[in-house]
């Protein structure tokens, strides 16, 4: 099998491993209608659509997804085209939705959309737009961890093989000169690849010593009696790397570039609204985490998780890029192609009309 067939087919593989979604009906559960925004009066439909499908994770670093959702931002810029929303649990299953038509435009890691592209040799996505920042941590054991050197030769837990919190583990293992099987996460630490719902209790249960994950998992461990060893915003420049993205069917932004727009204006004007009312984002992202999930986070697990994550419409490319190549390092990409992989225009004509910065591609973007 020729060398670069068999890295395709290992990428295809990785995007499409599946995780539990919060229900076992389709590509991912469908968001209950909580779109507060009425239609205005003789609004129209974008581009003659009945719906934009619009994705997200059930995760605060999705915070402008379901933010947007419960104050209504959506529903407000698409007029009388009706927003639907899918839940998803993990990237792969949101990519292959994506894939398949089900979804037109979604919330997504920095990782799976890496692997969608490359699978597809750069034809089924592109990244429109940033969403958030940080938001993830190593928490531990203290009673079996007390320093970063104490990791070696524990149980930690990361949420799947090939997602963006592994490959940002094992690239910082790498960095202590330490040596783990990338594939079967064996080695000087053992990484466990365990869905975020269920690490809480692998750690109660003492099955694992520790996790790098995303909030607000991390905090929900925390409230377990576990300790913040690491911050991983601590370990890229200015403490700022891409964990959410917004992508789009590139056959849905070739065809319906008004309904994105609108969609990205929403995403702005969410992410605006969150940075000046972070008290009330704060308690609206938790009430849509409560209506999609049937439970709302408690203030101690909320607080410290929401505090950690910083809302942004920059995509920051360059850190994608280096996320890339800890995924090389790591032994589960290789070579990946991105060029092409951003189309930032139509957010930056939303950045330049609403007055704001607009953002760069690293050189990633459509030529």
């Amino acid at each position: 099998m020729p060398a670069k067939t068999a890295v395709r087919r290992t990428l295809a593989v990785l995007a499409a491993l599946p995780l539990l979604t919060l229900a076992a009906c389709g590509y991912g559960s469908d968001a209950k209608d909580t779109d507060t925004a009425k239609v205005a009066a003789g609004a129209k439909k974008i581009d003659g659509l009945g719906s934009v499908k619009i994705g997200y994770f059930g995760n605060l670093t999705h915070g402008t997804a379901l933010v947007g959702v419960n104050k209504g931002f959506f529903q407000k810029e698409l007029g009388a085209t009706k927003p639907s929303y899918s839940i998803f649990n993990a990237g792969p299953s949101e990519i292959e939705a994506l894939n398949a038509g089900s979804i037109d435009i979604g919330w997504i890691g920095p990782s799976p959309s890496i692997n969608g592209y490359t699978a597809s040799d750069g034809k089924n996505l592109r990244i429109i737009s940033g969403s958030a920042s940080g938001g993830v941590k190593l928490v531990v054991n203290p009673d079996k961890i007390k320093s970063l050197k104490d990791v070696k030769g524990k149980k930690i837990a990361t949420p799947q093989v090939g997602n963006t919190q592994d490959v940002a583990f094992l690239n910082w293992i790498a960095d202590q000169g330490w040596k783990v099987d990338a594939k079967s996460g064996k080695g000087d630490v053992s990484v466990v690849r365990t869905d975020n719902k269920v690490t809480p209790d692998a750690y109660k249960a003492g099955s694992i010593d520790g996790a790098w994950v995303p909030e607000p998992t991390a905090s929900k461990l925390v409230a377990e009696g576990a300790k913040v060893l690491l911050d991983e915003a601590s370990l890229w420049p200015d403490n700022k790397f891409v964990i959410t993205n917004i992508i789009v069917r590139q056959e849905f932004l070739k065809d319906h570039p008004a309904a994105v727009e609108a969609v990205l204006k929403a995403a702005v004007e969410t992410n605006k609204w969150i940075n000046a009312n972070p008290d009330q984002a704060k308690a609206a992202a938790n009430a849509q985490l409560g209506i999609d999930s049937g439970k709302e986070l408690k203030s101690a697990v909320l607080d410290p998780a929401w505090k950690s994550i910083q809302f942004t419409n920059d995509p920051l490319a360059a850190t994608l890029n280096t996320e890339a190549e800890h995924a090389v390092k790591a032994g589960l990409l290789e070579d990946p192609k991105l060029d092409g992989i951003y189309d930032l225009t139509l957010l930056n004509k939303v950045l330049k009309a609403e007055g704001e910065s607009t953002v760069d591609d690293a050189g990633l973007g459509v030529k």
